[in-house]
């Protein structure tokens, strides 16, 4: 049984006009579907709604219902359902790894080490949730002040097709840890699993109303953003896709969390050891068919060791098994479509006629069918990239890696810094003083020294420039989902009345 195949017939939403909200599936209102295809064999798994504005306003008025209660209920009560939610997770990782496995065309090996984090999230955030304490002071004039936190109440949760559940998880956990109901928004190419896991939610004992999902398009979450329930929107998306969305909430003065793209530069010095910073390369950029918003699209690498470099990254690429997701063996998958196997393509095509060097890959895998008819892409190197070349300067999103010399650290940084993204960064090298120097300077919302991806609960996650703002991770995410408000209460015996003589003003 492959992953293309396997327990699909086991999910009713695939068949039916199925949404999630108000603790149970519900039958769309929208008569439009969405396609869910395997981007590794074309098959057809079935289809869910494109969800209109009858179904989202259903959504909403779920999660509005809900968000009292929610909201008041006792952060310890809220870290126990999520902890519930956890082990469900944790006991059906095989069954989850291989729903997104055939449904991203990421390979069963990554995602069953992917879905075996996703259960962090929510112990993590159901465990800090009862800690976030407001603080207090006295002050002149016979004043108490002191802080409280309360949640937002509804918020929409716009979820990308690269990482379905985790991403959606690494959000959730901390929307209902605060006290805040969600309606979610999966992209349209990979809405299934959402659908799956709100299920699971409503298992694990979460009442009716607090994770509700729509599945859609575009239009459908503009809908959802736009909704005057809604008081606070997380993205991770494109970039272009975090400006609508920036300025849907600008309009109506709703906060928001903003993931979006990167061109992430991995800086590679003479120092660094050429085989561990190889495999390092071939992780950083090839991961998930290098479908992730910190994959390492450039490299910039001393002189010194620039030739070596490149024979020992190459060697580790050609070495790579490329084909079936559900095969143990397999190390990459495809791309999400053929759209985006058409623009990496193009990529290639356009990187050749600038003048690059193509050191390994540049086009489509020889495989068997069903494969043959999947939207696969070799993994790819140039070298000799310049900073002025389109391969160095837009997001491709696809396994695609540049390579660009440096002579001296000042222009590493100044090629690193050379981009409008500043989402993530990694620095190889064994001189402590060189790495903080650089990690300080680099224009990059998350730093990794001789390592790169490394992702965990506890650690902020997020960029700025066209990269987005605000965190996900840790206390900054948990207070992000929150308003904090202050409260200032008189000791004094009487009234100071200012009109009649009274001291204090203001």
């Amino acid at each position: 049984m492959t992953a293309d195949t396997a327990g699909w017939a086991e999910l009713p939403f695939l068949s039916g006009r199925l949404l999630h909200y108000g603790g149970a599936f519900q039958e769309a209102r929208s008569a439009a579907m969405i396609p869910v295809v395997s981007p590794a064999s074309g098959a057809r798994f079935g289809a869910v709604p494109l969800a209109g504005a009858d179904d989202v306003a259903a959504a909403m008025d779920a999660a509005s219902a809900a968000a009292p209660a929610w909201g008041a209920l006792d952060a310890l009560d809220r870290g126990r359902h999520l902890r519930a939610l956890a082990e469900i997770v944790r006991s059906r990782i095989g069954e989850l790894a291989t729903f997104e496995s055939a449904i991203t065309g990421r390979p069963i090996r990554e995602m069953r080490a992917q879905m075996g984090r996703i259960p962090e999230w929510l112990d993590y955030f159901g465990g800090i949730a009862a800690g976030l304490e407001g603080e207090s002071n006295r002050l002149r004039g016979g004043f108490l002040s002191y802080t409280a936190y309360e949640s937002h109440g509804v918020c929409a949760l716009l979820t990308p097709w690269n990482h379905p559940i985790l991403i959606l998880v690494k959000k959730l956990a901390a929307a209902l840890a605060a006290g805040n109901t969600v309606v979610v928004k999966p992209s349209e190419l990979a809405p299934a699993t959402p659908l799956l896991l709100a299920e699971w939610c409503r298992e694990a004992g979460l009442p009716a109303g607090v994770v509700n999902v729509v599945t859609g398009d575009g239009t459908t979450g503009s809908l959802v953003c736009n909704a005057p329930a809604v008081r606070h929107i997380d993205l991770t998306g494109g970039t272009g896709t975090g400006r609508k969305v920036a300025a849907a909430a600008a309009a109506r003065l709703v906060p928001c969390t903003l993931e979006l793209g990167g061109k992430t530069p991995v800086v590679i010095f003479e120092d660094s050891d050429i085989d561990e910073a190889a495999a390092g390369a071939v992780f950083a950029a090839f991961v998930a068919a290098g479908q992730t918003c910190v994959s390492a699209s450039r490299f910039i690498v001393a002189e010194a060791i620039y030739e070596p470099f490149i024979e020992a990254f190459v060697a580790r690429v050609e070495a790579l098994r490329q084909g079936d997701p559900a095969d143990l063996a397999t190390d990459i998958g495809p791309v999400i479509s053929a759209t985006s196997r058409d623009r990496c393509l193009a990529y290639i095509e356009t990187a050749k006629a600038e003048g690059a060097r193509l050191v390994a890959g540049g086009g489509v895998p020889s495989l068997p069918a069903p494969f043959s008819g999947g939207n696969f892409v070799e993994p790819t190197v140039f070298a000799d990239v310049a900073p002025s070349m389109t391969l160095f300067r837009e997001e491709v999103f696809g396994p695609i890696a540049a390579v660009t010399p440096f002579s001296g650290e000042a222009e590493a940084l100044a090629i690193a810094n050379d981009t409008p993204y500043a989402l993530g960064a990694s620095i190889w090298t064994r001189d402590v003083a060189r790495a903080h120097r650089m990690a300080g300077k680099v224009r990059a919302g998350m730093i990794w020294v001789n390592d790169h991806h490394k992702n965990d609960p506890r650690s902020i996650w997020g960029g700025f420039g066209d990269s987005g703002y605000g965190t996900e991770n840790g206390w900054d995410a948990l207070r992000s989902y929150q308003r904090k408000r202050n409260v200032l209460v008189s000791t004094a015996e009487r009234f100071d009345d200012w009109f009649a003589g009274g001291k204090r003003y203001g």
